[in-house]
Parts: C-alpha cells; structure tokens; sequence
C-alpha cells in the first residue's frame, strides 16, 4: 500500500467514526429530551390508567379525551427543552464559515446536529404551533434575534442562530430563509437581517447574507439572492426580485 492510499484510508477510518459519534450522540440526544418532554404524559396516563372506576367506558372515554391534551403537553415542553439541549452542548451554524462537505469537520457536524434537531422539533410541533407567540418565543430560544410582535407562518426557517428580524416583521407561509447554502461542495454560511416592519410573501426564498431596511415588502413565490440589500420603504418582485417602487 502506497503512502497515498495509506492517507486515504485514515481519512476514511477517522470520517467513519466522526459520522458514528455525530449520529449516535444526535440520537442519545433526541432520545433523552423527548424523554424528559414525554415525563408529565407518562404520569398523567399513569393515574389516569389506575382510575377507579367499575365501568370500562369511563375508563375508555377518560384516556380518549387525553389524547390531544397529552400530545399538546408533550410537544409544549418539547419547544423549551430542544432549545436548551442546543444550547448546552454548543450546536449551532457557525457565521461567517465556508465549510467542506468532504472533510467532514466538527463544526459541519455541530451544524448537521442543529439542524436535525430542529427539524424534529418542526415536524412534532411546528405544524401546530406555526405563526402563533408560541412559536416565535421557540425561535428565540433556539437561537435567533426576533424583535417585538414579529409573526412567523412558515416552518421553512432554518439556521435560527443566523436570523434577526426587527420589530413587526411578518413571514409568510412557506417562505424560505435560511442561513447556509450549498456551492461547489462547500457549505457556506451568512447572516439574514430583516429591518423593521418587513414583510416576506407566501413561498418567497431569502438567501444567506440578505439585508433589508425598514417597511421593506417582499412578494409572494420571490427570490432574494445571497448577499443582496433591499432599500427600505420599496417594494421587491420578481426571480431574482427587481424593485417595483
């Protein structure tokens, strides 16, 4: 085996194990704070399924109608603990950063776990908290900048460490931002600054390193492309947007 080969399979043995530990540690992670989320459920159904009662119907209707309160409990205590998780054990998209897929560094992996995690937390709970203070005061725990009454209606957000929004700022449904891109292999990351009273149509995508100013309007199925700064008190249409005011 040549010099070559033997550096070859090294990176190759050490990108095995980097991937094991990043997945595995992902899901001890995931197992654990849905536990601890799931904890309240388990006792409610506990005494619920110790309810003295002589008529099985009791019984049956008593759990019935714990279903959705208990998947509400769940999910809500799912929204803080999630957060938290992340914060403590460091998970997060690193700013500013160009990262090669290839080489398979601890902070892509500290990102690829930050994103799994958060994505769990938007299939669970997302849908039913979408647009609600609820789900803006989990954006925050998570890690992004939200000034006042700000209202997002899209589960489409990523890198929550890399947004900022100021006061008002409305999203629309599926609107896209996100605070990482793909080119060439490389991850490359960049913040996102939405200024005061910004509005982001229903499907529009923002890419990374995007400004705008203040009263700034976004149209419906638009694209910002990455790096792009939008003037305030103007209006933006278009692929790629083009000011129309």
């Amino acid at each position: 085996m040549t010099k070559t080969e033997r550096n070859t399979a090294g990176r190759r043995y050490v990108h095995f194990w980097r991937i094991a530990w990043a997945v595995g540690s992902l899901v001890l992670v995931e197992i654990v704070v849905c536990g601890i989320s799931a904890l309240p459920v388990v006792i409610l159904w506990s005494q619920l399924v110790r309810f003295p009662s002589s008529n099985p119907s009791v019984r049956i209707v008593l759990l019935s109608g714990a279903l959705v309160p208990s998947y509400i409990i769940f999910v809500l205590i799912l929204l803080f603990i999630s957060p938290l998780a992340m914060r403590l054990l460091g998970w997060r998209t690193p700013p500013r950063a160009e990262m090669r897929i290839a080489d398979l560094d601890w902070p892509l992996l500290d990102f690829a776990r930050y994103d799994a995690a958060n994505h769990f937390v938007r299939v669970l709970a997302g849908t039913v908290f979408r647009g609600s203070p609820i789900w803006t005061a989990y954006l925050r725990l998570a890690g992004a900048r939200l000034g006042r009454r700000v209202y997002v209606n899209s589960l489409e957000l990523n890198d929550y460490n890399l947004l900022e929004f100021e006061d008002d700022v409305v999203i629309g449904a599926g609107a896209y931002l996100s605070g990482h891109t793909v080119e060439g292999g490389i991850v490359k990351t960049g913040s996102v600054h939405l200024g005061r009273n910004t509005t982001v149509g229903v499907s529009a995508i923002v890419d990374i390193g995007v400004i705008t100013g203040a009263n700034c309007e976004i149209g419906a199925l638009s694209f910002v492309p990455k790096n792009t700064r939008l003037d305030a008190d103007a209006i933006y249409v278009g692929i790629p947007v083009k000011r129309i005011r």
